[in-house]
Parts: C-alpha cells; sequence; structure tokens
C-alpha cells in the first residue's frame, strides 16, 4: 500500500503558486540584500568613523537579533506606526535586510582582500576614487566574495519557509494548509521538503561549479575577461612609471 495517500493532483495548483512564491521572495529578497550588503559594505570600509560606525552597528543588529524576531517587527509591530505590509511584501524585506548584513560582511572581505599596492598603483595613474573602485577594487573583490555570496543565496532560498509565520505565500505556508485540509503531517511536510531539496540542490551544485572554475582561475564571463586585462594593463603601466621616477 503506498504512503501516498494525499491527492497531490488536487493540490498541485496550490503547490505551483506556493513554488512561485518561494522564488520570486528568494529573487527579490536577494536582490535587495546584495544592494544593501553594497552600501553597507562602503559603510564599513570608509574612512570616516562616523559611516564606518553606522555600517558596523547595522550588521551586529541584524546578525544578531533572530530573523522570526525581525519578520514579527516588520509586519506586525509596524502596524503600530500606522505602517502596514502586506505578507509577501514583509517577507521579502526582512529577507533583504537581514541577508544584507550578512553579505555586507561578505563583500567587505572581498574588498579587504583586494592588494593595497594595487590600489595605489591605480591612484598613482591619476584614476579617480571612483575608478579605482569600478574597474581595480571591485571586479576583484566580486570574484573574492562570489562563493560566499551564491551560498547565501541558497541559505536565503531555504530561509523563505520562515514566512510561514506570517502567512508569506511559500510553499510551507501552502503546506500548513494542505495538512489542515488533510490530517497527514508527516507526508506532506516530506514532500514539501523534498520541493526545497529540488530546489536547492542545483544552486548548490551551481555554487560548486563557480568555485571549481575560481580555483581554476578562469574568468567567470567576458566582462570579467575585460575588466582583469585592462586593470593589468593599467597595473603594468602604473609600476613602469612608477621605476622610471626611482630611477630619476
Amino acid at each position: 500500500m503506498s504512503w501516498l495517500t494525499v491527492d497531490w493532483a488536487g493540490y498541485l495548483p496550490v503547490l505551483l503558486d506556493g513554488l512561485i512564491k518561494s522564488v520570486q521572495l528568494t529573487v527579490i529578497g536577494f536582490t535587495g540584500a546584495c544592494l544593501v550588503g553594497s552600501f553597507v559594505a562602503l559603510l564599513r570600509t570608509s574612512r570616516n568613523r562616523v559611516l564606518s560606525g553606522a555600517g558596523y552597528l547595522y550588521t551586529e543588529l541584524f546578525k544578531n537579533l533572530p530573523m522570526i524576531t525581525g519578520i514579527f517587527i516588520i509586519y506586525f509591530g509596524l502596524t503600530g506606526i500606522g505602517v502596514v505590509l502586506d505578507a509577501f511584501t514583509a517577507g521579502w524585506l526582512a529577507l533583504a535586510l537581514f541577508y544584507g548584513a550578512y553579505l555586507a560582511e561578505i563583500f567587505r572581505g572581498g574588498l579587504q582582500g583586494v592588494s593595497r599596492g594595487q590600489t595605489e598603483a591605480a591612484h598613482a595613474l591619476g584614476l579617480s576614487t571612483a575608478r579605482v573602485l569600478m574597474t581595480v577594487q571591485l571586479p576583484q573583490a566580486g570574484r573574492l566574495a562570489l562563493p560566499a555570496t551564491a551560498t547565501m543565496l541558497v541559505d536565503l532560498l531555504k530561509g523563505t519557509a520562515l514566512l510561514v509565520t506570517i502567512g508569506g505565500g511559500e510553499l510551507m505556508t501552502q503546506a500548513t494548509i494542505i495538512t489542515s485540509e488533510t490530517f497527514r503531517p508527516l507526508e506532506v511536510y516530506i514532500v514539501i521538503g523534498l520541493l526545497y531539496v529540488a530546489m536547492s540542490w542545483p544552486l548548490a551544485r551551481l555554487v560548486g561549479h563557480f568555485e571549481s572554475r575560481m580555483r581554476d582561475g578562469a574568468a567567470l564571463a567576458p566582462m570579467s575577461r575585460k575588466l582583469r586585462r585592462i586593470t593589468r594593463e593599467r597595473l603594468a603601466k602604473a609600476a613602469v612609471s612608477t621605476g622610471g621616477e626611482a630611477v630619476r
């Protein structure tokens, strides 16, 4: 006798809706987290102590605050001051704010992993701070931060399940609805768990692929190859210029 007693064919539209919501929350939440993380990382690396202190406070606050508490503050708490958000909006906003704090640390580590000598050489060429950031620091920092960033994407996908607490409409929310109608929690949650694995496993494999390419020193895209070539050329010119000045 099969252990699958739930009419899964009948619940297929519900599962599909939950799957789409989970993917949407992941994409929007991760995009927001990257934007927040980039901004906070720049604050953390600023020479201005006020700005760096603000970035530090942000990362420490959201790294040490339970995510479920943050979700409740955004969805339930903000209503006390007249800010009412639907569950979907509150969900991706919470994901963006919390994962943004972790990505900020990852991005900061990438920026600090770029050799100071390269940055100084770029400045010696007369490049502005913005040009140095865009053409020298960010391409290399992005490469260093990519594996950990991709890992956070997989973690964020699984983290969408926490939005069941506010009825975010993702897979876990649909699972609770199905369970309440079928009274088959073991079967339902096993199937939902397998769906999460089916989504997370390909992403995890993709992360491993990127990591192996990075270990081999391969450029990840044509634009990356172009930026690397430009960086090498400019650093070579800077080295020649510096050497000529030293001789004079």
